[in-house]
């Protein structure tokens, strides 16, 4: 399992037709966020999700390697937190937006 980059989430890329550079459309942009972010949840849920499964396992006895179950316990977790800032600093650039005055 390796977490995904931050590199993922680029500016988006201009699109050249006909010679011409055309500006990705909000809709577009949204649709990538989106699925960014989908990808992010999604990769979170499946870090808590192995973590789960091998502490059970090592519970039950099905398997004796503690430091396995520890190392994906201590990804998860970080995974985790960093979710959480990052939902953080979200909060606060949208909080930051709404207080600008127009």
């Amino acid at each position: 399992m390796e977490i995904s980059t931050i590199n993922s989430l680029q500016t988006p890329k201009l699109s050249i037709q006909n010679n011409q550079a055309q500006k990705v459309t909000p809709a577009n942009a949204q649709g990538q966020f989106s699925s960014s972010l989908k990808n992010a949840i999604d990769q979170l849920n499946e870090a808590q999700i192995t973590s789960d499964k091998k502490t059970n396992a090592l519970a039950s006895g099905e398997i004796d390697d503690l430091h396995d179950v520890m190392i994906t316990a201590q990804k998860a977790s970080l995974t985790l937190q960093t979710a959480i800032e990052v939902q953080r600093k979200a909060i606060d650039a949208y909080n930051e937006v709404m207080r600008m005055q127009v």
